[in-house]
């Protein structure tokens, strides 16, 4: 490919027989393009962690609730959380069916619940209010408990779901609360779940954790602990983000020999013939996403350099909300040689914190330049939005013939009125 900075998809074939300024003209920016090749190949890798014959991968579709994506995961054996409404509905439009779905979710309304409990294999609640909730709307039925290991993990303090400073899950010193409402409403504790964060490298932190779930299991009364179905030990599998600069890769085979020993050897010494799921969403599909936008214009305000793309927050929120760092590569119009200098790439939003890339050395981008943001799969454009009432852009598969494919079109402007009543 004859561009100024596209190694890392050349070697991987990303753009299949098309190339990113064919795609940017052919669709528009901005643009989600997605790779079919990368999506399987994570989801054997997330498969292959363990032989053990319990052991369930289970996406957690907030990363990406496109339905032609969760197809190729169900192709791929995994099962599926949801953590809304919205999300049990995209489960379903994909063909999940509800024995293939935990609802793991906080702070539901009743009707909320009951409409989990109708549609999924087990519904999670993460505090004692929500179990008594549950418990009245649904006596002796079956429960999945969230318990927080006082653990965390993550890149950054809004993404780290364990330990004191978060809002998820029981504590273990509430055990005895536990039981007391699993009595009073005849519940069968069918589950047990954690999560610990999100973007772990290293696998020292998860598999801590794991040990805490299963020695917190094996704490419980055998009334309650033999009826359980699904250990769930969370996600948080991070993606090596800073491309060009060779970050390693999170040792999946490592963590794989490990966490299987552990769940063998458990399930072998406590009599556990039932399942154990991990609740991965970021691995699946980080690195099948790139998001393409253009370069507008480019100007200096005093000595600082920024380039205007159409890549607002709006369609990827990421580092403005967690400082998220996302290597970017440049198509221009020709492999002519650039010096790299320091620039800051900027989005088209009405927002002095609309900023993608802040202050990095890069090859000089010019008005007219495609940029390709890598790894924008996982909670790109499930957190998109409208604001500034800007248009949310396509998405567009390479399937595994190379050829790009539209899995959801543009908004228009229509779109934007479509909820309004009619005058």
């Amino acid at each position: 490919m004859s561009h100024t900075r596209s190694t890392y998809t050349d070697a991987c074939a990303f753009y299949g027989h098309s190339s990113p300024r064919n795609l940017a003209d052919a669709w528009g920016t901005p643009l989600y393009v997605y790779n079919e090749n990368l999506l399987r190949q994570r989801c054997r890798e997330l498969k292959g962690l363990s032989s053990h014959p319990g052991f369930n991968v289970n996406y957690s579709i907030k990363a990406n609730a496109n339905p032609a994506l969760l197809r190729i995961i169900r192709e791929e054996g995994l099962v599926v959380d949801a953590m809304s409404p919205g999300e049990l509905y995209m489960d379903e439009l994909a063909g999940f069916t509800p024995q293939e779905i935990v609802y793991i979710s906080n702070n539901n309304s009743e009707e909320e619940l009951h409409t989990a409990l109708t549609r999924s294999r087990l519904v999670s609640v993460d505090s004692l209010a929500q179990l008594d909730l549950l418990g009245r709307l649904n006596p002796g039925g079956k429960v999945m408990v969230r318990f927080n290991p006082g653990i965390g993990a993550g890149h950054h303090a809004k993404v780290i779901t364990a330990g004191k400073a978060t809002k998820f899950g029981i504590s273990a010193d509430s055990l005895h609360d536990v039981f007391a409402l699993l009595d009073r409403y005849n519940l069968t504790l069918a589950g047990v779940n954690q999560h610990i964060g999100s973007l772990f490298m290293e696998a020292e932190s998860y598999l801590a954790a794991a040990d805490f779930l299963l020695h917190l299991v094996e704490s419980i009364p055998s009334q309650w602990r033999q009826e359980i179905e699904i250990i769930d030990f969370g996600g948080g599998f991070g993606i090596p983000y800073h491309k060009y600069e060779q970050q390693p890769r999170l040792d999946m085979p490592d963590l794989g020999a490990r966490f299987h020993a552990r769940i063998t050897q458990w399930s072998k010494q406590q009599g556990y013939v039932g399942h154990f799921f991990i609740e991965p969403g970021r691995y699946v599909v980080a690195e099948c996403g790139i998001l393409l936008g253009r370069v507008h214009a480019v100007k200096n305000n005093g000595d600082k350099r920024y380039v205007g793309t159409d890549l607002g927050f709006n369609v990827l929120v990421r580092p403005v909300m967690y400082d998220a760092f996302h290597d970017v590569e440049i198509y221009g119009a020709s492999d002519a040689l650039r010096a790299p200098i320091r620039q800051n790439i900027v989005g088209n939003i009405c927002e002095s914190g609309d900023i993608l890339v802040g202050e990095r050395m890069l090859p000089e981008i010019t008005t007219g330049d495609v940029l390709g943001i890598l790894d924008a799969g996982a909670y790109g454009f499930s957190m998109s939005s409208n604001y500034n009432q800007r248009l949310r852009p396509a998405e567009i598969l390479i399937d595994l013939d190379g050829q790009p494919q539209c899995i959801r079109r543009r908004e228009t402007l229509e779109d934007l009125a479509r909820c309004f009543p009619t005058a």
